[in-house]
């Protein structure tokens, strides 16, 4: 008999890892316990962890609530008196706070190089829309909670009319075909190979969350992300190589759920443990690529990653089939990720972009406005002094929890509603006013991407916060 993850949080079991660990016990081996022998057990084991340390069965979750001592190295590290220069791109339209975090990650003693986008704010750490080079380490703070959250367009062989004749099919196959929020699946089963991938044996983390993987496949989360159809107008000899016009297309922008989560946290702890900052700088802790912390994490990291363009296909895949609809290209972009690559001439370095994405000359991309507004099918420049990077959105002009006291949902619904947007879900936290004007940050960053396309969202299915 199961028992659910709230269950396991009454009782005491408050995090991923815990939960994670007693749900894939109890599964493999307590079908024929009642719930009563189950809850008891785990309250026991809870109370008294070091009497089952060693059991052949509820050792490992034994050993989580009671570890053994380990001795742990570790390295102090001053920060540069003053910060390396680095370009700014709209700076105008950027918080005073982002900006004291940017020089902040600047004077760091691995840093090599860094780039703030018009879309920038602040987050934890690195700023959102902050790019930063450094040497053979990585930032798991500098990466982001959300690894390797993106945008995917698909364009399809429709025209536009296929919006208002079919906007009721639409609606319904969004119903269905997505899921958000923190709980689990689809309610239908989802396939993927990104499932056999045997890098989830070779961890005993990714062994945990290879459950939370299987059940969160094909979904996505809370916040900003969101699936919606709507209407793109691509100009002549366009980086698709698709002719000019207007066509029907699925834009989705979600991340690595609750797997990149468990991931951040775990090796944002052990960062923290091995590589001591200022406590101003706490957040920067990196991992050598040369330790074998370190290359856990981008093994990882990089898991993460593939598992959230694995959800978007999944999720194209099945609005695409339900709707009849046949793709002619499909574009997708990352951010909250870190690549290896070459910043000058023989030069190589671990470029985070947190809230950025690659813009490496003629690769496609996408950057969205927000729920009314526009957003951009764009191919980059390779500007160096941007890391060849550029925004991932417009960005946020205020926090959500001030969004949250300023708006109300009945002018979210009439700002909509004059912008031709039906909204399935969603809240005030995500109101258009809530985000920068995109028609502004664009023009900010015009020397790091040429424009290939507009898209326009009509139908917009988010979580119900």
């Amino acid at each position: 008999m199961g028992i659910q993850p709230k269950e396991l949080s009454k009782l005491g079991y408050t995090n991923n890892v815990a939960r994670s660990l007693a749900i894939n016990i109890v599964s493999k081996y307590c079908k024929h316990d009642s719930k009563e022998q189950i809850i008891k057990m785990l309250s026991d084991l809870l109370a008294y962890p070091d009497k089952y340390k060693g059991n052949e069965v509820w050792g490992k979750l034994a050993e989580h609530f009671s570890p053994m001592p380990v001795d742990k190295s570790f390295t102090v590290y001053n920060l540069l008196d003053e910060p390396l220069a680095f370009k700014t791109y709209g700076n105008k339209f950027i918080d005073t706070l982002a900006k004291q975090q940017m020089n902040l990650a600047m004077r760091l003693p691995v840093t090599l190089a860094g780039a703030m986008m018009p879309d920038a704010h602040a987050g934890y750490g690195l700023p959102i829309g902050g790019v930063l080079a450094v040497e053979n380490a990585v930032i798991p703070y500098a990466v982001g909670v959300d690894i390797g959250c993106r945008m995917s367009l698909t364009i399809f062989d429709a025209n536009v009319d296929f919006l208002k004749r079919y906007s009721h099919q639409i609606k319904e196959a969004l119903k269905e075909y997505t899921h958000f929020g923190m709980d689990g699946c689809l309610g239908f089963p989802q396939e993927h190979d990104i499932l056999d991938r045997n890098e989830f044996q070779l961890t005993s983390l990714l062994k945990l969350l290879h459950g939370k993987v299987v059940r969160q496949l094909g979904s996505s989360g809370g916040g900003n992300h969101f699936v919606e159809f709507g209407e793109i107008e691509l100009i002549e000899n366009n980086v698709l190589k698709l002719p000019a016009g207007n066509y029907t297309a699925l834009l989705s922008h979600s991340g690595s759920r609750g797997m990149g989560a468990a991931i951040a946290r775990h090796y944002s702890d052990v960062a923290r443990e091995v590589c001591k900052l200022p406590r101003e700088a706490q957040h920067f802790a990196w991992l050598g690529l040369d330790t074998e912390a370190g290359q856990e994490y981008w093994m990882s990291m990089n898991l993460a990653g593939d598992f959230a363009q694995a959800c978007h296909e999944r999720i194209h895949i099945n609005l695409s089939k339900a709707l009849g609809l046949k793709a002619l290209a499909n574009v997708n972009n990352h951010h909250n990720f870190a690549w290896r690559e070459e910043i000058a001439p023989n030069k190589y370095a671990i470029v985070h972009r947190k809230g950025a994405t690659p813009a490496g000359k003629g690769i496609a991309g996408f950057i969205p406005g927000s729920m009314a507004t526009p957003g951009y099918l764009v191919s980059g420049k390779g500007v160096s002094d941007s890391l060849n990077s550029a925004s991932h959105g417009a960005g946020r002009a205020m926090s959500r929890q001030k969004a949250k006291e300023q708006f109300t949902q009945s002018a979210l619904k009439k700002l909509l509603t004059q912008n031709g947007v039906t909204l399935i879900g969603g809240s005030v936290e995500e109101m258009p006013l809530a985000y920068k004007d995109i028609d502004k940050v664009m023009p900010a960053q015009e020397s790091l991407v040429d424009i290939h396309g507009r898209f326009m969202p009509r139908i917009v299915r988010m979580n119900k916060e």
